[in-house]
């Protein structure tokens, strides 16, 4: 095939000419990253149906060498899932793959297409009674194939562990069209290398996923939730302590919002009321969730927020009053992120450190700041029951949201990484790599896990062929 044309042709071929788009009206969508930062250009963007399509592009562009970026709900925040400008790429985009394969109440599992959002993945447990346990506020555009490659984490992590905890199986088309199957639901497969973990997390660079058999888990039938005025971080991680203790697994989520976080959501929700009078400089959103009765969960909720205010750790705390405040709650924490977008701004430093150096963090990583880029905005929030601070400094409300990107984000990027590295911790969290953080894995990384990480792209896609310049630093 010697023509660009006569590509499309064979694309068009396998996927049907309604998926399989060229015009630029149809294509900006899937160029362009959801925080408007990372804009590229692709030779088509692929729409497959199914994973024998998938297979049948994957050995196509694989003839041709062809560069392939890997796409699902496109709601990345660290340009990982567009393609370069210039790049000859094609977008193969996942979102016709969006069935539910099976659901298996007897041995816990959800069999479903990569496609699938993880709203849709929620509701086919729920519709089984049962529960499928990520949470992130992108949960109806982002797809499942999207939250297995970038290893996703979010809100109950302390309690269900991340993407990479609740998967059984993958199925994945290799860079040469062929299909990795292993949908099996064992929770115990001890025959030889776990190879459906290479896959997750690696953002598309090799493989593209397919289908997933997931875990479920019992539906609570009792939630308690309670907005919190602490002290300073360092309360809050002795609270964190008290509730593990008092609660154990009981203690679903533990999410740590500053009093410019709260700020900012509640303005952005057109004014909403905030959960706590005083404006207090921090606060944690607690959830504890069980399979029993919801007046012992309550009680057991009350008897942490007590014995915390005995220990002078909590200063105030709104209780929960039913569901719909759980909800309202939750809108707030969840919010926060779609606020720092709209507002523009937002120097984004999803890190994790050890749960006993998160103040040491913050007081540091917040005094950094404060000399590089006087007048910032503290938007800190994250889920501090597993270690992971989203510190993201915000311009002030009178500094246009280009200049201080341009005059700041190196220098506290930066800054907050050094000191992330220095305490033992990662500079990425549950983002993931993309673009905005690929170059400076050289400092972060070892030359040894530099080089394995090459060997294993290598070895899977020797040709370079999926999601060119994501993740992997040149070395």
């Amino acid at each position: 095939m010697s023509t660009p044309v006569d590509f499309i042709a064979a694309l068009t071929r396998i996927v049907g000419p309604q998926a399989c788009l060229t015009e630029a009206a149809d294509t900006v969508g899937y160029t362009t990253d959801y925080r408007k930062l990372y804009r590229g250009d692709a030779l088509a963007v692929v729409l497959p149906a199914s994973t024998e399509e998938v297979s049948q592009v994957m050995a196509l562009c694989h003839a041709h060498a062809v560069r392939v970026v890997p796409q699902g709900g496109n709601t990345s925040l660290m340009g990982g899932a567009v393609p370069e400008p210039n790049s000859g790429a094609i977008v193969l985009n996942l979102r016709r793959m969006n069935r539910v394969l099976a659901v298996d109440t007897v041995n816990d599992t959800l069999t479903l297409q990569a496609g699938v959002t993880l709203s849709g993945a929620r509701a086919a447990a729920d519709e089984a009674k049962r529960l499928f346990p990520l949470r992130i506020g992108s949960e109806g555009s982002c797809q499942i194939g999207g939250n297995l490659a970038t290893n996703a984490g979010g809100t109950a992590v302390l309690r269900y562990g991340n993407m990479r905890d609740l998967v059984l199986g993958i199925e994945a088309v290799l860079p040469d069209g062929r299909i990795y199957a292993s949908l099996r639901g064992l929770r115990k497969d001890n025959t030889g290398y776990d190879l459906k973990q290479l896959f997750i997390g690696s953002e598309g660079t090799l493989g593209i996923i397919t289908a997933a058999v997931l875990k479920l888990y019992p539906q609570p039938r009792a939630v308690s939730a309670a907005f919190v005025a602490v002290s300073d971080p360092r309360a809050a991680v002795q609270l964190l302590g008290l509730a593990k203790q008092l609660a154990g697994p009981q203690v679903t989520a533990f999410e740590l919002v500053s009093a410019d976080a709260m700020a900012l959501v509640c303005d952005y929700l057109g004014g909403a009321r905030p959960p706590l009078a005083g404006q207090p400089a921090w606060m944690v959103l607690m959830e504890f969730s069980s399979t029993g009765e919801q007046a012992a969960l309550d009680a057991q909720l009350t008897q942490v927020l007590e014995a915390g205010m005995e220990q002078g750790w909590v200063h105030d705390a709104a209780l929960a009053a039913s569901l719909s405040d759980v909800q309202a709650f939750w809108r707030l924490r969840e919010e926060i992120s779609d606020a720092q977008t709209r507002t523009g701004g937002s120097i984004k430093c999803d890190v994790s450190v050890p749960l006993s150096d998160i103040p040491a963090f913050i007081d540091a990583a917040s005094r950094q700041v404060q000399a590089l880029a006087p007048g910032s905005r503290m938007v800190i929030y994250g889920h501090m029951g597993d270690g992971n601070v989203h510190f993201n400094p915000l311009r002030p409300a009178d500094t246009p949201a280009r200049d201080y990107l341009e005059h700041h984000y190196s220098a506290v990027s930066h800054a907050v990484d050094q000191l992330v590295h220095h305490l033992h911790g990662s500079i990425s969290a549950e983002h993931g790599i993309g673009v905005a953080k690929r170059d400076d894995l050289r400092l972060y990384k070892s030359e040894v896990e530099l080089a394995l990480m090459w060997q294993v792209k290598r070895a899977l896609d020797p040709q370079g062929l999926l999601n060119p310049g994501k993740m992997l630093p040149v070395v």
